[in-house]
């Protein structure tokens, strides 16, 4: 019989979960006819199919003024809980006109030209905000060429505050990666069942490579299980697509990995691109799926030139351990060395970097483009057949 272990709590002490069943379920279908309707963007349902399985515990819903303005500027909720990402759902300044606070509004989402009825929003409060203010504390810019930013100077001046009743999650929770999308519940129940009492979370939005595959490996050999979660959830459009990602580690866990000791799922979020701030946001969220330890690497959620290379690392210095409640493991830039004939970093190796093979995001894609297998040093054959379809039959269409 495995033995249990006690799990580690949710942030914030309590798995949250918003998804109505039962006679709930359509009482508030039938409510909704009558309810002015707000359709979700790409950012909204990522965020609200989180909210719904408890992977953005302790949040309810979308956040108050309270709230929101300590998570901008102090990188905590009103009551002094880590918490570094603004959660927000914002309307046109027309739509908020017809909204008051004390009102019930549905949150739909368009599918082919119909809209689907996801949820019902209790809406406690409206309020205005400063998309500069926002930008330069969450983003550490206010430059719309920072996808993040871009993003948030698009959305309606006003943002509504409450919690959620689920109805219906996006259809995307059924229909892309549907045998990978664990809930927090249910990697909670995984990992318990597999008597793992030390888990390390593994967050990318880019396809494995050696050195990712290194720098797994050395965190599974201090923890008993390791769960790899990719970020499938909007990205840039030069990001490599989801599914192509998927595929890659899909393709390497068959051989390069002990399938008792790792869970691939993927992860709903969408990127923001705010670097430091995200890395703690991803930490919780694994946290939330019963991790207890989470990779951070070199630039982990970054994009251009806006953050150092380790600040994302030296966030963590910014709050307490036992506040955090999960253990971040740092790791430097790695790469292969033709010298020590291995994956190693800037902490392990005394070669020159003439000795390293380094390859650019465009070096990959025009080797790739070309019919051409990357390094087996840069990464392994199996994930190079899986790219080099994905940017080919990107490429044709």
């Amino acid at each position: 019989m495995t033995k249990t272990f006690p799990q580690i709590a949710p942030h914030g002490g309590t798995l949250i979960d918003r998804q109505l069943t039962g006679d709930a379920r359509d009482a508030a279908i039938q409510q909704a006819n009558g309810l002015e309707r707000i359709i979700l963007s790409e950012l909204n349902l990522a965020d609200l199919e989180m909210i719904a399985v408890g992977a953005l515990s302790p949040l309810t819903g979308y956040m108050d003024e309270a709230d929101y303005t300590s998570v901008v500027h102090n990188m905590r909720l009103a009551n002094g809980l880590p918490w570094t990402i603004p959660v927000t759902l914002s309307v046109s300044a027309e739509q908020a006109e017809r909204i008051q606070a004390g009102q019930d509004v549905a949150l739909v989402e368009q599918v082919e030209g119909s809209e689907r009825l996801l949820a019902i929003l209790h809406v406690s409060e409206k309020y205005t905000y400063d998309r500069e203010v926002e930008a330069q504390n969450v983003f550490r810019t206010t430059e719309d060429k920072h996808p993040g930013v871009a993003r948030l100077y698009k959305l309606g001046p006003v943002y509504l505050a409450g919690s959620v009743d689920v109805i219906d999650l996006p259809l995307r929770a059924q229909t892309e990666f549907a045998e990978l999308r664990y809930t927090p519940k249910q990697t909670r129940a995984i990992f318990a069942e597999r008597g793992w009492r030390r888990i390390v979370g593994f967050q990318t939005r880019n396809p494995i490579h050696r050195a990712h595959e290194y720098i797994q490996k050395t965190a599974l050999e201090i923890v008993d299980g390791l769960f790899l979660q990719p970020l499938v959830g909007e990205t840039k459009s030069d990001d490599v697509p989801a599914d192509v990602r998927v595929e890659s580690y899909q393709a390497i866990l068959k051989s390069y990995y002990p399938a008792s000791r790792v869970l691939l799922g993927v992860f709903p979020a969408a990127m923001r691109y705010a670097g430091p701030r995200e890395a703690i946001f991803h930490a919780m969220a694994r946290k939330n799926y019963g991790c207890t330890h989470f990779i951070v690497g070199r630039d982990h959620a970054g994009v251009g030139n806006y953050y150092g290379t380790y600040d994302a690392q030296l966030i963590f210095d910014e709050f307490e351990p036992e506040e955090l409640g999960i253990t971040p493991l740092f790791f430097e830039h790695t790469f292969y060395c033709k010298s020590c004939g291995q994956i190693v970093s800037s902490k392990t190796c005394p070669h020159d970097k003439s000795e390293h093979l380094i390859l650019s995001g465009t070096q990959v894609r025009e080797k790739l483009s070309r019919g051409e297998l990357l390094p087996v040093e840069f990464t392994r054959p199996e994930v190079s057949r899986v790219l080099m379809r994905g940017v080919q039959a990107k490429e044709r269409a």
